[in-house]
C-alpha cells in the first residue's frame, strides 16, 4: 500500500460515509470518517475490527451501563447499545472533537430496542482541567493525549488542540455507575486508571483496556492492588488463564468476595 497510502489519508480528511453494523450486532447506522482508520472505505463494518464486536458480544448482558473511553467513530459503543438494549446505558468519551461530532450523529438516530448513547467530548486522565491534544497526523483513531507518546500508528501529530480533561472518578458524579469500561485512549491508560480509584475499589465494573507496553507494569500494579484479575481479551474466552502482567487486550475481572 507505500505510495497509495498517503493519498488515500489524505484523501480521507473531511469525509464522512455512512456504513453499517453487522446484523447480529444490530445493523445500525453509524457516521464514520476513513480519516480515523483507511478501513473505513470498505462497505460495512464486519471487518473493522471483529475482535471488539465479539468482545462487546460476550461482555455486555442486557441491562448493563457501559461507558467506552476513546470511543473514536463508536463501533464498540453502538454494538454494546444494541447488546444492552432499552434498559441499559451507553456513554461514549472521545477527545477529539471532530469525531466525537460523528458519534452524536450516529447517537441521534437511535435504534429501537437498542440503549441509549451519550457522548462526552473530553480526554479522560488523572486530573480534571485542560491538557494538550495531538490530533495525528495518520488514522484519527490513534490521536492522544500530548503528554504521552502515542503508538506509532499516529505517524507524527498533524495539530495540537486544547483539551477538556477529566478522571473517571469525576464522571461517576454525573453518569450512571459503569458495569464495563472500556479503556482505548492511546499510551495514556496508566495516567486514565490513576484517577479512577473510587471507580475500582467501590463500582469495581469489568474492564476491557488496550494497555500498551511502557505502561503494562503501573496498570499492573494498580489493578492487582484492587483486587483484578488479567486474562488475554484475545484469547478465546474458554481458553483464557490468568496473566501475570496485561496483555495488549486485557480484560480485568474484579475478584469476587
Amino acid at each position: 500500500m507505500g505510495l497509495l497510502r498517503p493519498l488515500l489519508e489524505r484523501a480521507s480528511r473531511g469525509r464522512v460515509l455512512r456504513r453499517r453494523l453487522p446484523p447480529e450486532h444490530g445493523g445500525r447506522r453509524l457516521y464514520v470518517t476513513p480519516d480515523a482508520a483507511l478501513g473505513l472505505w470498505r462497505p460495512g463494518l464486519a471487518d473493522a475490527d471483529p475482535l471488539l464486536l465479539r468482545l462487546a458480544a460476550e461482555l455486555v448482558p442486557r441491562g448493563a451501563v457501559v461507558w467506552d473511553v476513546g470511543a473514536s467513530i463508536g463501533l464498540f459503543a453502538f454494538a454494546a447499545a444494541f447488546r444492552a438494549g432499552p434498559a441499559g446505558e451507553v456513554l461514549a468519551v472521545e477527545a477529539d472533537d471532530w469525531l466525537a461530532g460523528l458519534l452524536r450523529r450516529s447517537a441521534a438516530e437511535r435504534a429501537p430496542g437498542s440503549s441509549p448513547v451519550q457522548v462526552l467530548a473530553l480526554a479522560v486522565s488523572d486530573e480534571d482541567g485542560v491538557a494538550d491534544f495531538s490530533i495525528a497526523r495518520r488514522g484519527r483513531s490513534a490521536s492522544h493525549l500530548a503528554a504521552v507518546p502515542g503508538s506509532s500508528q499516529a505517524g507524527g501529530a498533524r495539530e495540537t488542540r486544547r483539551v477538556r480533561t477529566a478522571t473517571l472518578d469525576t464522571l461517576l458524579q454525573t453518569f450512571r455507575p459503569p458495569d464495563l469500561v472500556k479503556i482505548d485512549v492511546e499510551g495514556a491508560e496508566a495516567r486514565c486508571l490513576r484517577g479512577a480509584e473510587r471507580l475500582l475499589a467501590e463500582i469495581r465494573p469489568v474492564l476491557l483496556c488496550e494497555v500498551a507496553r511502557e505502561n503494562a507494569g503501573p496498570v499492573g500494579e494498580r489493578l492487582a492492588r484492587h483486587g483484578y484479575r488479567l486474562h488475554d481479551a484475545a484469547a478465546p474466552p474458554g481458553g483464557r488463564r490468568p496473566l501475570a502482567a496485561p496483555a495488549w487486550n486485557t480484560l480485568a475481572l474484579p475478584a469476587l468476595g
